[in-house]
C-alpha cells in the first residue's frame, strides 16, 4: 500500500488530478480496498481535492473557453456535476472571471481582429467561438457587436 501511496504523491506531483483520475491510473497496480484507502488518506490529508483542481482548472482556462467547453473538459476529469457549477457560480461572483459575453470578444479579438466580411467569414468566426464552448447567444451578440463597433 506504501508503494500505492508513493505512486499517487508522484502524480500529484507533477499536477493536481481529481480522485476519478488518480483512480483510474492508479487502478491497474492495486485492488479496490487499498486504493479507495489511499485516496481517501489523501482526501483527508488535503493532498488530494477535486474542488481545488476544479478552481485552478477554471483560473486557468476561464480566460480562453465557454461555460460548455468548461463543464465538458470539468466532467471529463472526474468532477461531479454539481461541484462544477458552485465552482462556476463561485468565479462568476470573482472579479477575475469576466462574463461569458466578454470573454468572447477576447477570444474573437485574438483570432481575427476584423469583423466577418461576409456569410462565409462570419460562419468561419462562429464555428471558431462554438468550438471554444460559446452558446450561439453569445456567439451572435459577440459578432454582431463586433460588427457594429467596424461600422
Amino acid at each position: 500500500m506504501s508503494s500505492l501511496r508513493q505512486q499517487a504523491l508522484k502524480l500529484l506531483a507533477r499536477r493536481e488530478h481529481s480522485r476519478a483520475e488518480l483512480a483510474q491510473k492508479l487502478s491497474a497496480n492495486a485492488d479496490k480496498e487499498d486504493l479507495a484507502s489511499v485516496l481517501d488518506q489523501l482526501e483527508q490529508t488535503g493532498l488530494l481535492s477535486d474542488q481545488r483542481l476544479a478552481e485552478a482548472y477554471l483560473r486557468g482556462h476561464a480566460a480562453r473557453f465557454g461555460l460548455a467547453k468548461l463543464k465538458l473538459n470539468l466532467r471529463a476529469k472526474g468532477i461531479p456535476a454539481e461541484l462544477i457549477e458552485r465552482c462556476l457560480a463561485e468565479g462568476a461572483a470573482d472579479a477575475a472571471m469576466a462574463s461569458e459575453e466578454e470573454r468572447a470578444a477576447q477570444v474573437w479579438r485574438q483570432k481575427f481582429r476584423q469583423p466577418p466580411a461576409d456569410q462565409r467569414s462570419w460562419a468561419q468566426q462562429a464555428r471558431f467561438l462554438q468550438a471554444r464552448g460559446f452558446s450561439s447567444d453569445v456567439i451572435a451578440k459577440t459578432l454582431k457587436a463586433v460588427a457594429e463597433d467596424a461600422a
